[in-house]
């Protein structure tokens, strides 16, 4: 009986000393490698630079002036209509052996395709005060002029004709009815009124 009370007294104050020395759960897990923080300190102070530092802001860009209207593009206009419908069209003959085809645009009411060997224009009617039938193509530099008994091709830009003395079929009429019954000179009008005041 003193046997089994020293033996459980013993046991009793074992019981401390071996729960001090059993390892915990926390103990037992290995501890984690340092953070990045520790090894690299630099490293984690331009990360949060980065973090923090404020976007560019986008640049501001100037919104670019409209397209000017191709001719196509422009409005029909009655004036311009009615100078469309005056335009002799088809193959003109002119001088020096050269040739100018006038041909309306299909696709576009009021255009005009004018061709001379490799050049090709695309006018539109222009009203004129004189009264001539013009058309031009502003882009190109070319102007088309027509009046009754011929007509011109010529280089806005410089001031050229390139061709010169084209006729259609009824400006040919014209022409030779001018050649004809020439148009009484203003001087020659002054001159006759003058003799038959004297008398």
């Amino acid at each position: 009986m003193r046997n089994w009370i020293i033996a459980s007294t013993l046991s009793l104050a074992l019981v401390p000393a071996i729960l001090q020395a059993a390892p915990s759960d926390d103990a037992a897990k290995p501890k984690p490698v340092a953070k990045a923080k520790a090894e690299h300190p630099h490293k984690v102070k331009a990360q949060a630079k980065a973090k923090t530092a404020p976007q560019p802001v986008a640049a501001y860009k100037r919104p670019s002036a409209p397209a000017p209207m191709l001719a196509s593009e422009q409005p029909l206009d009655p004036d311009r209509t009615a100078v469309a419908e005056q335009v002799h069209t088809g193959r003109m003959v002119c001088e020096l052996g050269n040739a100018v085809h006038v041909t309306p645009d299909t696709q576009n009411a009021d255009l005009f395709h004018v061709q001379m060997n490799k050049l090709v224009f695309h006018m539109r009617p222009v009203v004129s005060a004189t009264g001539a039938i013009r058309l031009e193509d502003a882009q190109a530099g070319a102007m088309w002029l027509q009046l009754s008994n011929k007509s011109m091709l010529m280089n806005s830009k410089l001031g050229q004709r390139m061709a010169d003395e084209c006729q259609s079929p009824d400006q040919m009429a014209v022409a030779q009815a001018m050649k004809l019954s020439p148009p009484v000179s203003l001087l020659e009008g002054l001159n006759t009124g003058a003799n038959l005041a004297k008398k």
